[in-house]
């Protein structure tokens, strides 16, 4: 009876994880909007995508370098 319960709190625990990170981005007003993208890690270099230079993170048309391995 005992492992039943705990079952039942596992599986309400990971579907409350589950509806917090499925819920959309609101602004102020509570309207809906795109949410922002992530921050970049400190130390990762990012470019242009199309002329492939380099350039600020979070810049229009920007997308970050992957690391190269050591």
């Amino acid at each position: 009876m005992r492992s039943i319960s705990v079952i039942a709190v596992v599986a309400f625990a990971m579907s409350l994880a589950s509806a917090a990170d499925a819920a959309p981005c609101k602004d102020a007003k509570g309207k809906f909007m795109k949410c922002p993208a992530p921050a970049v890690a400190p130390g990762v270099r990012c470019q242009d995508k199309t002329s492939k230079k380099f350039a600020k993170c979070g810049a229009p048309n920007s997308q970050p370098i992957p690391a190269k391995p050591k």
